[in-house]
């Protein structure tokens, strides 16, 4: 039996017209190109999961449609993390222009950001995410709805959601792979005790996912570094709000609203 392959299709309409998308469906279907879904992903662009048994077939449509003067074609390749979700959601996430790891949401997108990191969550291993962002953004939200969403347990070692939560110790059937551990950066590095200190240190070293908020704070009352995370997310309000810490650094961490 042969195996099926994921492609993504993305091409750029420079010239909008009806029919247009039935003529390259009609293309792939010639070929037993088979459409998963379809989707308009950002301003005038389309993309598309396709799966063949034959990669020839590939190279076929890209020839072909490179030969069509309406659409130009932006990304045909094994579909990444990114494609699904902009197929998913109808655009790509942004990201910051000089760090690639940093990607960019505001509160109006907290649906595209809970799916992002579902999928990373649901990876296996050790997966280290920061997320920055002011007071009553919607971060500790989206990263309880992420773990439900990613099917993984999640326990807090350090919060401020309801009350202050600093973690000394965790249960036996808390320890496992298909937590997510969930850590204020704030809370852990600058209120925490010297117990706390020590289980933060072998939760660190876990082969399973930590998400940590304020890592610029955890990185920097830590041994740890920013180089350390795989992923950073910064959640915003509004796209020119600015992420600061200037309370803390001036007034301390009580003048913080946390919750």
């Amino acid at each position: 039996m042969d195996v099926q392959k994921e492609w993504y299709l993305e091409y750029e309409i420079a010239k909008n017209k009806p029919g247009l998308l039935g003529d390259v469906a009609s293309i792939l279907g010639m070929l037993g190109i088979n459409i998963v879904t379809i989707n308009g992903v950002d301003d005038m662009r389309r993309g598309m999961l396709l799966t063949t048994d034959d990669d020839g077939k590939i190279e076929i449509v890209r020839n072909v449609i490179q030969k069509m003067d309406k659409i130009t074609v932006t990304r045909l390749r094994p579909p990444t993390m990114l494609d699904r979700l902009a197929v998913r959601h109808g655009r790509y996430i942004e990201r910051d222009s000089e760090e690639k790891k940093t990607f960019l949401f505001v509160r109006d997108e907290l649906g595209l950001l809970v799916d992002f990191m579902a999928e990373i969550l649901k990876r296996e291993g050790h997966q280290l995410i920061g997320i920055r962002g002011m007071p009553r953004v919607g971060k500790t939200e989206s990263m309880i709805a992420a773990s439900v969403s990613a099917n993984k347990r999640w326990t807090f070692l350090s919060s401020t959601l309801l009350r202050q939560t600093v973690r000394s110790s965790l249960a036996i059937d808390e320890m496992s792979a298909d937590h997510v551990y969930l850590i204020d950066g704030i809370v852990s590095t600058m209120r925490a005790t010297e117990k706390h200190h020590s289980l933060l240190r072998e939760v660190m070293s876990y082969p399973a996912a930590k998400i940590i908020e304020h890592p610029d704070i955890f990185v920097r009352e830590s041994e740890y570094e920013l180089s350390d995370f795989h992923y950073i997310i910064e959640l915003r309000h509004h796209p020119e709000e600015e992420i600061t810490y200037e309370l803390i650094n001036n007034r301390g961490f009580d003048h913080f609203d946390m919750t």
